[in-house]
């Protein structure tokens, strides 16, 4: 039980592990369409900042979506620098897996990855996304410049379409974007390398009005 108990409550700056200074190595391009997954991106581009449980079907969701530039897996949110895989797992990094998405806003808009958002996790849980249970799986959304009451107008939306469908309420934090530690190049669109590969990703079957 105590092992549950650490995973499913955040540590403290004080119990995180310490992670290190150098960052992890995740690769420069991406598997599926070849762009850059580091900055510098083309001027006229967006970053946002998504996390729906186990990244691997997250990220999937949204290099899927035309207008996304790019998509790399990470970790945000937390406390420990550059951290591993193996230290997220264990609970002790303060982190959630999350997305970096790179948007072209002429073709996507943010209200349109905020609808792929709601709509493909259950936002309900707190420290969990169905069978994965850990702080790592919490649902998290990292805003960036005015993207913070675009995102909490949605959850105001989205919250009511869930209350009128008899479901509780959404536990996702929102807040302005913390650092954004790439996560190993393994990991980098994971689901394109290992098409078999496990998949937790499911929503509610409640829509987002865009």
């Amino acid at each position: 039980m105590s092992f549950l108990f650490k995973k499913t409550a955040m540590p403290s700056a004080d119990q995180a592990l310490p992670g290190r200074q150098q960052a992890i190595d995740s690769g420069l391009f991406h598997a599926v369409n070849g762009h850059p997954i580091h900055p510098p991106f083309p001027a006229h581009l967006r970053q946002a900042v998504f996390g729906m449980g186990c990244f691997w079907g997250a990220e999937r969701k949204f290099w899927q979506q035309a207008g996304v530039f790019s998509t790399a897996v990470g970790y945000a949110g937390g406390f420990t620098p550059n951290p591993t895989y193996q230290e997220i797992c264990t609970g002790m990094t303060g982190h959630a897996e999350v997305v970096l998405v790179v948007f072209d806003p002429s073709v996507v808009s943010y209200q349109d990855l905020l609808a792929i958002f709601w709509e493909s996790h259950n936002p309900t849980q707190g420290m969990r996304q169905g069978n994965d249970v850990g702080t790592q799986y919490r649902s998290v959304i990292y805003c960036q410049d005015d993207q913070y009451q675009a995102a909490l107008a949605s959850q105001q939306q989205y919250q009511a379409k869930l209350t009128a469908a008899g479901f509780p309420a959404i536990t996702t934090e929102i807040r302005n974007a913390p650092t954004f530690y790439y996560a190993e190049e393994d990991h980098q669109q994971y689901l394109a390398k290992n098409p078999s590969g496990y998949c937790g990703l499911g929503g509610l079957g409640v829509c987002f009005s865009r």
